[in-house]
């Protein structure tokens, strides 16, 4: 990984390589970076553990990922990639005209850390078990070897480094784990055999679970920095659609995959607790239990790769957003003017982007050691990004009546119900009224918030004045520009 990030840094010439690749990417190695940076450590061991636990049923987790990138590729991507920006919030002022909307960048670095911080924490699992180390130095290691290659090289580091990963990855799950599990098992037919006939039901992890994971996890993909910084990168809009959606139906493929892992290792290995040991440790007993060594060091690595690429990918993305749009933004509210947006000294660029990538990467390794429960803090991100910033983004890129009025009131509401919602899901607040709630990882909150937010959209739009339409022709213009084939990048700055 780290001679390939170093490849990768003969690449980056400018503003442009460092965050998006210098939107060069053809069809293979985009499709490769797509799937890469949505399939993590919950999707590789996270997928084997829920179908160890709950048999065929366990794929809808991962199944939910790649409808998100399927969605995304197919209706929204060529649009994006047309407009030549690199963040969300860009899109937002360049759709609306409105410098409220810039408040959405602020959730959306909340969001990219907290990936960035599960996806480091998570090389924990898989290092302890190897080399019996400390949890801390396990993810001092993984996070410092990711903090290197994505800060010499930027988007080009990652982007050759991904395309090792997904590699990795497909041989690791496909080609060994997948057929060595199942021998060991009997095949599908001992499988079969020797399982309840629930582990083999498509809503055996139960409907309530299925349609979480597609809420959260689809919607989620929907407008996350992460996954739209690498539509950016892609070279035209058909590579965005079909790379994508080539990418979407790897991640189901990889979902089912995962699942008869999963239900295999339940028939070779029963014994395995899941309750104490939790069920990401079932990945860990096959690679280490049914696999011979090497191939079992493989597999390993395989997850390990799903990890790194999910953190890179997070981890740019936050410095990204941090640069482009949250101190700017942040520095207004003092008077101050900072434009951080591509200057005439492209060295002077790659130097700002990599001093964000170094100055996050270590403050997301602090997090990983240092709090106890980052998934806490990854759900209360998922829920207001999903709950509060949905609304608007996909309706300016559906909408044309959408204004930049109904956006930023639809922002505020859909945040401010989301969050009242999980203080009082969280609290027991609510428990009165719904005793089998489920805290602050409950769903309704997600639910109240996108209600909030969508009627307060509607309703504002229709009340205010039009987008103004120097704002309408400025986006028009972008996307006609790009349809042209010709290059309006230089028109950037106005979207910032």
């Amino acid at each position: 990984m780290l001679a390939f990030g170093w490849w990768g840094k003969s690449r980056t010439k400018n503003n442009s390589d460092f965050l998006v690749a210098g939107r060069r990417l053809g069809p293979f190695l985009y499709t490769g970076t797509m799937a890469a940076v949505v399939l993590g450590g919950a999707s590789t061991v996270g997928g084997v553990g829920l179908g160890y636990k709950f048999g065929i049923s366990g794929m809808w987790l991962v199944v939910a990922i790649g409808v998100g990138v399927l969605l995304l590729s197919l209706l929204f991507a060529p649009t994006l990639q047309k407009l030549k920006i690199y963040t969300v919030s860009q899109m937002l002022s360049l759709r609306y005209g409105k410098e409220t909307t810039k408040a959405s960048s602020i959730v959306m670095l909340a969001y990219t850390i907290m990936i960035a911080a599960t996806s480091t924490g998570a090389y924990a699992t898989i290092f302890v078990v190897l080399f019996d180390w400390e949890r801390w130095v396990a993810i001092a290691v993984g996070g410092a070897i990711v903090l290197v290659y994505s800060t010499i090289g930027g988007m080009w580091s990652i982007t050759l480094a991904d395309q090792v990963q997904f590699v990795i990855k497909t041989v690791g799950i496909f080609l060994l784990m997948l057929p060595f599990t199942l021998n060991a098992a009997g095949g599908l037919d001992g499988v079969r055999s020797r399982l309840e006939e629930s582990f083999f039901q498509w809503d055996g992890i139960g409907v309530s679970t299925i349609v979480t994971y597609f809420v959260v996890y689809t919607l989620g993909l929907l407008i996350g920095q992460d996954i739209w910084q690498r539509v950016f990168t892609a070279k035209t809009p058909s590579v965005a659609r079909w790379g994508g959606a080539t990418a979407g139906i790897y991640c189901v493929l990889y979902g089912v995959a995962g699942a008869l892992i999963g239900l295999a290792a339940k028939v070779a290995l029963p014994a395995i607790d899941v309750a104490g040991l939790g069920k990401d440790a079932v990945y860990a007993e096959v690679a280490t239990q049914l696999l011979p060594i090497g191939i079992g060091g493989i597999v390993m690595a395989a997850a390990v790769a799903a990890m790194m690429s999910t953190a890179s990918g997070a981890l740019i993305a936050a410095a990204t957003v941090a640069r482009a749009d949250v101190v700017p933004f942040v520095a207004s509210w003092f008077g101050k003017s900072i434009d951080n947006s591509d200057s005439d000294n492209p060295d002077e660029d790659i130097k700002g982007n990599r001093m964000y990538v170094l100055g996050l990467g270590i403050l997301v390794v602090a997090i990983s050691i240092l709090a106890t429960d980052v998934v806490f803090a990854l759900t209360v991100a998922y829920d207001i990004l999903v709950g509060g910033l949905l609304v608007a983004i996909i309706g300016g890129l559906v909408w044309r009546r959408g204004t930049g009025a109904g956006a930023a009131w639809s922002m505020l509401a859909g945040c401010a119900v989301t969050l009242g919602s999980l203080v009082m899901y969280g609290t027991g607040i609510w428990h009165s009224l719904d005793p089998l709630n489920d805290g602050i990882f409950a769903n309704e909150p997600i639910y109240f918030g996108l209600a909030a937010s969508l009627l307060v959209y509607v309703v504002v739009s229709l009340l205010s004045t039009p987008t103004p339409a120097h704002v309408r022709q400025g986006w028009d213009d972008r996307l006609a520009a790009a349809a042209a084939d010709s290059n309006p990048e230089h028109t950037a700055g106005v979207s910032r």
